[in-house]
């Protein structure tokens, strides 16, 4: 056989595998092996914010949770020089009227004091709606009680102008937006609402969020003041309104707030007793309404807890029940304008998470979300790092 009939052979037989369907297979010297190569890994997306949350809330007592559910008011000019114990723990302050100072510039310097520290700012609110309820007396833009009679759009630039105002002192959180539905005139409520439809109402509620949206926009009081006669600082104002009457009505302003971005809603201390007998402040049914119905995925927090112990509702009257109850109910952070008592609501919500009256993933949930929103408001990004000397949380 001469060499070309060889490699004419040779060629045959490395080939006939191929042609016969695999059926005959080359020897192992006659295989040229396939190149490996590692599977791919998709990347996962780590939220830094989240992460930096999470990580937070590992290390943190139940204690410290409970207080980080807290915004407190404390008296005065220059609060931070008097905030000590559980208070340095809170997670927020409001700023009422007797804590505003004679210039702007003192303002900022007080405000800038009550964070401790910078990749966790406490959250600093005020109510500023402008017209007859506003603490920094220098807002001069329209009010709800103007803005009502006005295109929608002057609530845009009205907000604008108010919240361009309340970032340059240093406050964060605006409880500024009255979502309440008012017709009757002779409602205590009605100078602060935008309208007397849901329509005109919720126009007007959506460009005050989408104005004011260099601080935190809260709708309040849901689920509707101007439903419920009455003054929810001195009783529980109540009404027999049913489910598809709000939705239809009462609901408009709070849904097209929170679909314009609203990262906070008050409950106020109502009771629409054909949804629940319980002020809304203490009912799951309106908080699960809240995330579930409207799907509001923010902080809820409740209004002044101490009006429920000056509504003369006996049963309302034990502040520490009524932080347990509240939070049970699911709302995310508690406000207290007046005196509070940190170390017994502290107690009692231990008590009720070991007797299983609470369960403590409601609270870390509460916590979680709060701590999540202050990070945002750090502009950092770093990951937290647990210390084991007394410091702060690091941020890259």
């Amino acid at each position: 056989m001469t060499t070309l009939q060889r490699i004419h052979q040779l060629v045959v037989m490395l080939a006939l595998p191929a042609v016969l369907g695999g059926c005959t297979a080359a020897s192992p010297s006659d295989v040229v092996p396939s190149p490996t190569f590692a599977p791919r890994v998709a990347a996962v997306q780590v939220d830094p914010v989240a992460q930096y949350a999470r990580d937070r809330l590992s290390t943190m007592s139940l204690r410290q949770k409970v207080l980080s559910l807290l915004m407190v008011h404390v008296p005065g000019e220059s609060p931070s020089d008097r905030i000590d114990g559980d208070l340095l723990e809170v997670g927020g302050y409001i700023l009422m009227g007797d804590n505003i100072p004679s210039s702007l510039g003192e303002l900022k310097a007080d405000t800038a004091a009550l964070s401790s520290e910078a990749d966790l700012p406490v959250l600093v609110a005020t109510d500023q709606e402008g017209g007859i309820v506003r603490r920094v007396p220098t807002d001069d833009a329209a009010s709800a009680s103007e803005l009502r009679s006005k295109a929608p759009e002057a609530t845009f630039d009205a907000f604008a102008e108010r919240g361009a105002l309340l970032q340059s002192v240093g406050v964060s959180v605006n409880f500024g937006i009255v979502a309440d539905i008012a017709s009757d005139t002779s409602s205590f409520i009605y100078e602060r609402s935008f309208g007397a439809t849901g329509a005109d109402a919720g126009a007007r509620v959506a460009e005050a969020v989408l104005g004011e949206s260099m601080v935190l926009s809260t709708l309040k009081h849901f689920p509707g003041h101007g439903a419920a006669p009455g003054d929810s600082h001195s009783s529980i104002p109540t009404t027999s309104l049913t489910f598809d009457e709000w939705e239809r009505t009462h609901a408009v302003p709070f849904d097209s707030g929170i679909a314009a971005g609203a990262p906070l809603v008050m409950f106020g201390h109502l009771a629409f007793t054909a949804v629940d007998a319980e002020p809304a402040t203490f009912s799951t049914r309106w908080h699960e309404i809240l995330r579930d119905d409207l799907g509001f995925d923010g902080i809820a927090i409740t209004d002044d807890m101490g009006m429920l112990e000056r509504s003369g509702v006996a049963e309302y009257s034990d502040q520490v029940a009524n932080a347990v109850r509240a939070i049970e109910a699911g709302n995310t952070m508690l406000l207290y304008v007046g005196a509070v008592d940190t170390e017994g609501i502290v107690a009692a919500v231990a008590r009720a998470v070991d007797d299983g009256e609470l369960d403590e993933a409601v609270i870390d949930d509460a916590a979680l979300r709060l701590l999540e929103l202050r990070r945002e408001l750090s502009g950092q990004t770093g990951r937290f790092v647990r210390c084991l000397t007394e410091c702060s949380a690091l941020a890259n």
